[in-house]
């Protein structure tokens, strides 16, 4: 990110961006009733439209957008700025909030005979806020815009979780709430102490102005810790289980998929563009670590549960830790600074091809429960044969997520593995490779169950629309599609899915993950294998689920309130000790 202050061309639609759908937000809100959805779908082509501008006004210019807001060029103004990392994620937003509006016209349209309802409204509108909120984030050039941008984004993404109006949904709701707010402070506290020693919150000015310092020091890691409990990183992953997996499935997918990217996209932010110098290698270290217990505590936590949405919501757990293994990786220890490149690529490429993964994986399931009336794991049979495309779309988004060929988690994961092999920090390749098996394991156990038959077919609970299999399916393509992302990338990354050392890898990561399914499922799926197990494996099936349950019970305490909020302390203390270790 540049510290030009002038008006790009191009640039005027940066703000464009941020207000057209917080506009089409307060359209609905007036026109109210079945006229909120007309609007939001009104938006929604325009939004595309315009991310997609936007897009091409970079590429034409090769340069980054900048658009000062009333002529005032920063400290004393405030400029927008989108350089390459904000219009990929302005795109690929901007893509997953159109799969999901499709899907939602399904869910939350206004029932027949009603003027209006408070479900269908508030969605349409708490999906344009989140939009709104997510470029705000994405064009921010200063740290006190991002905190705006991040409060915007929480109190748009809060109320998804409770629009059923269920006593549950409303303390998982205000669980979320709170424990974000908790971060706010932090993050808040940490931007009033950059200001104080540096005089200056813009991103490209503090690139220049900031210095290894207590203050600075302290600022930094009250920042990171503050985000990363929006982001529910693991051990801050108090509200996340419950928020994800009680909220209907086109909201799910929303915080899934989008609202966690938004802190996320800030700590990216900070490290790399605020304070490249600052953090240091120990921190990006411990970054890395929490990120790794993420992706390890999240899968076996995965693999324990009875119903699929929660399922989901610890493999989003674990997908998020992936996103913060470029941090040590992106490490340049001869400058002693984060530097943009190729890991920095992977990063984002994992967390766009997550997106689109996981909004699939939960209005796919969303439609099977719609079908069967409920989304218990070991009660999937028949699924396949009522709802085919769904389990497609659930099955091509888990393949996605495995980092298989020819998908965008698998260039991601070749960059970064190059990035550890070529950096010397192979203890990390290890995390990636078991993350993918563990992956794989959940993903088969869902589509063992699923794809089984079973004598008496279940008549559909009710009959899904064509258009909501084909939106959740057609994301999935998207995290699939990505792989071809490698055209614009260095050296050839993307092998043929024929080629025999991926044939072997594939082959070698199926068996694996079979095994851990057996191993750590809490139900076993009907096959001959999971009968040999328990047949002559007893005591190895007894050993891993202790092992399971273990790790169940460690996540329980980690999610209680006292914990939660010791963790956040420890978790500064311990950035700001890495932080000023490292000088």
């Amino acid at each position: 990110m540049t510290a030009d202050a002038v008006t790009t061309p191009g640039g005027l639609l940066l703000p464009l961006a941020v207000l057209v759908p917080f506009l089409g937000m307060i359209a609905g809100l007036v026109l109210g009733g079945r006229n909120a959805q007309r609007v939001a779908m009104v938006t929604i082509v325009a939004g595309v439209a315009i991310a997609l501008g936007i897009a091409q006004s970079m590429l034409q210019s090769g340069d980054t957008l900048v658009y000062v807001l009333g002529g005032f060029a920063p400290p004393l103004g405030i400029a927008l700025r989108a350089d390459g990392l904000s219009v990929v994620m302005m795109v690929a937003v901007a893509v997953v909030i159109a799969g999901i509006g499709v899907y939602a016209r399904g869910d939350f349209g206004t029932p027949d005979g009603v003027r209006e309802a408070r479900a269908p409204l508030m969605y349409w509108l708490l999906l344009l806020a989140v939009w709104g909120s997510l470029n705000l984030v994405f064009t921010s050039g200063d740290l006190f815009t991002l905190y705006v941008a991040l409060e915007l984004l929480t109190f748009a993404g809060v109320p998804l979780v409770c629009l059923d109006g269920k006593g549950e949904t409303l303390r998982s709701a205000l669980r979320y709430l709170l424990f974000a707010l908790a971060g706010s402070i932090f993050y808040l506290l940490g931007a009033v102490l950059i200001y104080g020693e540096c005089g200056t919150l813009d991103v490209a000015l503090l690139a220049q102005s900031a210095q290894p310092g207590p203050v600075t020091w302290a600022a930094a890691a009250l920042m990171t810790t503050g985000l990363l409990a929006k982001t529910a990183l693991f051990p801050l992953h108090l509200w996340l289980p419950p928020a994800h997996a009680g909220a209907p499935p086109a909201a799910s997918a929303v915080l899934s998929a989008l609202v966690v990217k938004g802190s996320f996209f800030i700590v990216v932010r900070l490290w790399f563009d605020a304070m490249p110098a600052l953090p240091g290698f120990a921190a990006a270290q411990l970054l890395a670590g929490l990120g790794a217990a993420a992706i390890i505590v999240g899968n076996v936590v995965a693999l324990r549960q009875e119903r699929l949405k929660l399922l989901i919501a610890y493999s989003t757990l674990a997908q998020i830790g992936y996103l913060f293994m470029m941090f040590p990786l992106a490490f340049d220890a001869g400058t002693g600074a984060f530097v943009r490149g190729e890991v920095l690529a992977g990063g984002m490429l994992q967390a766009i091809s997550h997106a689109t993964a996981k909004a699939a994986m939960f209005l796919a399931a969303g439609l099977i429960y719609a079908a069967l009336g409920h989304d218990r794991i070991a009660d999937l049979a028949g699924a396949a044969r009522l709802v085919p495309l769904s389990v497609l779309a659930f099955a091509l988004g888990g393949v996605a997520l495995t980092g298989a060929v020819p998908s965008g988690a698998y260039l991601a994961k070749k960059l970064l593995l190059g990035a550890a092999d070529g950096s010397g920090q192979w203890w990390w390749a290890l995390v990636l490779q078991a993350g993918g098996l563990l992956t794989t394991g959940y993903v088969l156990l869902v589509l063992a169950h699923a794809l089984r038959a079973t004598a008496d077919a279940p008549a559909p609970r009710v009959r899904v629309r064509r258009s909501q299999e084909a939106a959740a399916l057609a994301l999935a393509a998207c995290s699939l599609l990505l792989g071809f992302a490698d055209a614009v990338l260095p050296g050839d990354l993307v092998k043929s899915p024929l080629d025999p050392g991926e044939l072997a890898t594939l082959l070698v990561t199926v068996v694996a993950g079979a095994a851990l399914a057996l191993a750590l499922g809490r139900r076993l799926p009907d096959v001959p294998a999971g009968a040999a197990l328990a047949a002559i494996g007893s005591p190895i099936r007894r050993m891993t689920v202790a092992v399971g349950g273990l790790f169940e019970r460690l996540d329980f305490a980690l999610r209680r309130w006292h914990v939660a909020g010791l963790s956040l302390v420890v978790l500064t203390l311990l950035f700001a000790a890495a932080m000023s270790g490292a000088r």
